[in-house]
């Protein structure tokens, strides 16, 4: 595919996120319009249910508005071992593989799924961990979904030094997304230095550093960080979106790039208004970097 044809959207960029509490859900028929509406032709899941409860309303939903599906954003419990938590993984992988998705994207959740507070492992914790992603991994490979391990904050792999030890302890793929690698204090340069050839999603964000620098801090959770713009449109922050993207073209990236910004509202845009214009102005930036 062109590099045109390899950009998604994904529904948090239109605020609709898994974690608890998170603000207003648009409608999925809306949010999807107006991707088809900006010229995107996929789109990854969003949470689970959110597009439908079983493949063929995924399906549907997304056929009704010339969409297909990437993938999905699939939070685990992987360092506690919760059987809960595996069963909820192969349902939700089930959906993805029958609603025609390519990749699943894993994080390694925190115990009760927010984002605002560190999670810090020990050795065990680490160790199980480990096994718990290799678990995941043949899970998504018997569905023929493309694994990749997305490091994120609030979860068990947010900082550089849990970055390193993921990529020491395990050659799982690595989702690249510029915006959680540089809150959490790794420049994705060089996660392009040190693992170039496991980089098997990316999610394209822009970050204001001078708040991104509070949420590291601790200073702001990771929600206030969203409400106070933590994510810019693409080009508009301190993110160098363009040289990141030239380095994944040069190393021989292949896979997709999803506009993912995180937004949340308090309530319902009016038509046309509200997040949509952000993802227009990253996808117009994105049209220029290709140029």
């Amino acid at each position: 595919m062109g590099f045109a044809d390899r950009i998604g959207g994904a529904p948090i960029s239109w605020g609709v996120c898994e974690a608890p509490g998170w603000g207003y859900e648009l409608f999925a028929d809306r949010v999807l319009a107006e991707m088809a509406a900006l010229g995107l032709r996929a789109t990854e899941l969003g949470p689970t249910g959110y597009l439908g409860m079983t493949s063929a309303d995924v399906r549907a939903v997304l056929d009704r508005h010339g969409l297909r599906l990437i993938g999905g954003f699939l939070p685990v419990t992987m360092h506690v071992g919760a059987g809960a938590d595996m069963a909820a993984a192969a349902l939700a992988m089930d959906t993805l593989a029958a609603a025609g998705a390519e990749v699943v994207v894993l994080a390694a959740r925190s115990a009760d799924g927010s984002y605002d507070r560190r999670v810090r492992l020990d050795d065990g914790e680490w160790r199980r961990l480990f096994v718990t992603l290799e678990i995941l991994r043949e899970m998504a490979a018997d569905r023929g979904l493309w694994p990749s391990l997305h490091p994120h904050v609030g979860t068990a792999v947010e900082d550089r030094d849990a970055v390193l030890r993921l990529l020491d302890g395990s050659d799982v793929p690595v989702c690249l997304d510029t915006g959680h690698l540089l809150i959490g204090g790794m420049h994705p340069a060089e996660l392009l230095e040190q693992a170039a050839d496991r980089i098997a999603h990316v999610h394209l964000k822009d970050v204001d550093l001078a708040v991104a620098a509070t949420v590291r801090d601790g200073s702001r959770s990771y929600m206030d960080g969203v409400k106070a713009g933590l994510y810019t449109p693409l080009g508009a922050g301190d993110a160098d979106v363009a040289g990141i993207v030239d380095r994944l073209e040069t190393a021989g990236y292949t896979g997709w790039y999803v506009l993912e910004q995180d937004c949340a509202l308090t309530g319902p845009p009016a038509a046309g208004a509200g997040p949509v214009g952000d993802v227009r102005r990253s996808l117009e930036f994105l049209m220029e970097v290709a140029r």
